[in-house]
């Protein structure tokens, strides 16, 4: 009969010898990252690690023991590549910044484009982010916006890129990756909508109830309630309260924000509408310079990979092995490359850190596309 101890006294054994031969091949790894840093040969060799694998592949026998040896030899590889990149950063090897530190954001007296109207969630977030001093306009598209800022016609742009209950609002993750504009801050705001109709209205008159699909879908509960109002889809909430406000039809009402209310002159007809009461959308502030606040505590990224096994891992454990803590990570599809992803993720830190070094520098390295998005701080409301 077989001995468990005695087998465990074995795997022990070999698991010690395992740690003398990783270590001593850790050892010459450093030799190769010094080789490499005195002649600028880049850390990874694809078509070599390739070759190595599926020669050490053959060595192994039996199948399951050839694909644990290609994953095992894989994932040595990808810690030698990470040492390798510590090193350069420890030698003073580094690569051209694109971001410049500043003590503080130049906002008073910007110009600020926002999505939307006045009234809406967007002129919130902007008034709690600037204040007062600055110049601001509405544009009709998230792209419009995008386009203004690009084009140098304000200085930064409000947008919203989350929603704690309706989600990620996808087409600006596909907007920052088409133009170079970069995140310079975050604002979170308390959803807080409101059932609004002309002044003196009975509720029991409305059947007729305008407002964003977000709007309506996050109040979805209160209008199951009231099976006879008809729901109508408008491209913004602070739009459906000026369509009632413009209108004056008694029947109709708007789900959208007391200061919507306020700035049209409507009278809330119901509170705690939105089912959650928790919900908050996070908006993101962004502008054409590349900056980031000493202080800075959050990073935004995306890249791109090639179609192979394990990439992903291999992607993210950059971020795992340098000890930051990634916050997000979201995909969306690359347009024209059929079952190919390109990935946001969000992670603490800012860009002086050294383990934020070395993990973008193997982010870059390895990825066929990447691209820092902002390194900022996010505001609560």
């Amino acid at each position: 009969m077989i001995d468990l101890q005695e087998c465990r006294k074995e795997i022990d054994r070999i698991d010690d010898e395992i740690i003398q031969l990783f270590e001593k091949r850790m050892k010459v790894c450093e030799d190769v990252a010094r080789y490499k840093i005195s002649t600028g040969k880049k850390v990874l060799d694809p078509q070599r690690e390739r070759d190595k694998i599926e020669a050490l592949k053959k060595k192994a026998h039996g199948e399951f023991n050839t694909l644990g040896a290609q994953e095992l030899f894989h994932q040595i590889m990808a810690i030698s590549r990470k040492r390798q990149y510590q090193l350069l950063t420890e030698n003073g090897v580094t690569d051209e910044e694109d971001f410049a530190m500043v003590d503080s954001l130049t906002l008073e007296n910007s110009t600020v484009v926002f999505q939307g109207v006045e009234g809406a969630y967007s002129y919130a977030a902007m008034r709690a982010y600037f204040g007062e001093e600055i110049s601001s306009y509405h544009v009709k598209t998230w792209r419009d916006a995008m386009e203004d800022v690009a084009a140098g016609r304000a200085d930064y742009g409000v947008l919203p890129i989350e929603n704690s209950t309706a989600g990620i609002v996808a087409d600006i993750y596909d907007l920052l990756t088409e133009y170079p504009l970069y995140i310079v801050g975050e604002q979170v705001i308390r959803v807080d909508h409101v059932l609004l109709g002309l002044p003196g209205t009975d509720p029991e008159e409305i059947r007729t109830v305008y407002s964003h699909p977000q709007g309506l879908a996050q109040c979805g509960k209160f209008l199951e309630k009231h099976r006879n109002w008809t729901t109508v889809e408008v491209e913004n909430t602070a739009g459906a309260a000026k369509k009632v406000k413009e209108e004056q039809i008694p029947s109709q009402a708007a789900i959208a924000s007391r200061e919507a209310g306020r700035l049209f002159g409507l009278s809330v007809l119901a509170e705690n509408i939105c089912h959650n009461g928790a919900n908050v959308t996070r908006f993101i502030i962004v502008g054409r310079k590349p900056v980031y606040q000493k202080d800075s505590g959050k990073i935004s990224i995306f890249f791109e990979l090639p179609h192979e096994m394990g990439t992903l891992y291999s992607m993210l454990s950059h971020i795992i092995y340098n000890g930051l803590n990634m916050t997000k990570i979201e995909s969306r599809p690359i347009p024209g490359r059929t079952w190919e992803y390109r990935f946001f993720v969000d992670f603490e830190g800012n860009l002086r850190d050294s383990a934020v070094k070395n993990a973008l520098r193997g982010l870059e390295a390895e990825a066929n596309r990447m691209r820092v998005l902002g390194n900022y701080n996010v505001i609560q409301e």
